[in-house]
């Protein structure tokens, strides 16, 4: 179990064990959690089949939009994780199911996505507009693009600093990798507009935002306290399950050091080595 040595995070074994007992659903962030990069965690497949064994469902939840909710499953499949569709919940799903109801009305839209991304949107019966200013569309939308060319990034700033409504799949500024490099994410392109443009988006829709972890709880029937989201990131994924009033369950498998654990202002519910450790506190129990 870690320790904060400046005990500004204290658990006890009593009081973490009380909180796994109700768990009945863990919603598992994906990079820095289950795998890094290409790289799948050795206790991965291990911690998800105990899971099976003790009655506790699982889902997906990714803030990375650059593959469809189908490339991820088959992903996850090819690292040999047990995974379907139904467990599969990305920023860019939420997104698609934000715009549809609360603007019905928009149809087109600017992306700034991969072909992946662009086309799970497509798919969802948007229309993606041109890189041309007589293209005009009802939104513009910003992800974390690896397909990124300055064109389009120059389109997205000029709809944008015309008051176009503007949407952010996920607020992450980097992703994680197993590789000698920096993947700049969504939350450094929303960065780079907002000084461009002087404009946030009107709404960043991934994780922290707390609807994806509302929706499996309708689905499941389930209360906040049943469902536990565990992710290596404060910001994102600790954050989400506290806003929907759930455990937040960090691994420091991944982003997060106990240095950023002290400085942050929301503290986790538990803080795990990794699942492994994790695993080890759930078998306890069940």
């Amino acid at each position: 179990m870690v320790i904060d040595k400046k005990q500004m995070v204290v658990q006890t074994d009593s009081e973490r064990d009380a909180l796994l007992t109700k768990i009945r659903h863990i919603a598992l962030d994906m990079d820095g959690t289950i795998y890094n990069g290409n790289t799948l965690f050795p206790f991965t497949v291990s911690f998800l089949n105990n899971l099976k064994k003790w009655d506790i469902s699982y889902s997906f939840l990714t803030n990375n939009p650059t593959k469809s909710a189908e490339d991820y499953v088959n992903h996850l499949l090819e690292m040999g994780v047990p995974a379907t569709l139904n467990e599969m919940y990305t920023s860019a799903q939420a997104t698609i199911d934000y715009i549809k109801l609360h603007h019905p009305d928009f149809k087109r839209l600017f992306i700034l996505g991969t072909p992946s991304m662009i086309h799970e949107f497509e798919k969802a019966g948007f229309v993606s507009t041109r890189e041309d200013a007589t293209d005009i569309p009802d939104a513009v939308l910003v992800s974390f693009d690896k397909s990124l060319i300055y064109p389009r990034l120059c389109r997205a700033a000029w709809w944008i600093s015309q008051g176009t409504p503007y949407f952010a799949t996920n607020p992450d500024r980097v992703c994680p990798t197993d590789q000698p490099t920096v993947l700049v994410d969504c939350g450094s392109l929303i960065s780079c507009l907002a000084y461009a443009t002087g404009r946030n988006p009107d709404v960043v829709i991934g994780k922290p935002d707390p609807r994806m972890l509302y929706c499996i709880m309708e689905k499941l029937n389930l209360k906040p306290e049943e469902v536990a989201v565990v992710g290596d990131r404060i910001y994102t994924d600790v954050k989400t399950a506290l806003n929907a009033g759930s455990p937040g369950i960090l691994v420091l498998s991944g982003e997060t050091t106990m240095d950023i654990v002290r400085e942050s202002d929301r503290k986790p519910t538990i803080i795990a080595r990794d699942l492994d450790e994790l695993g080890s506190w759930l078998s306890l129990v069940h």
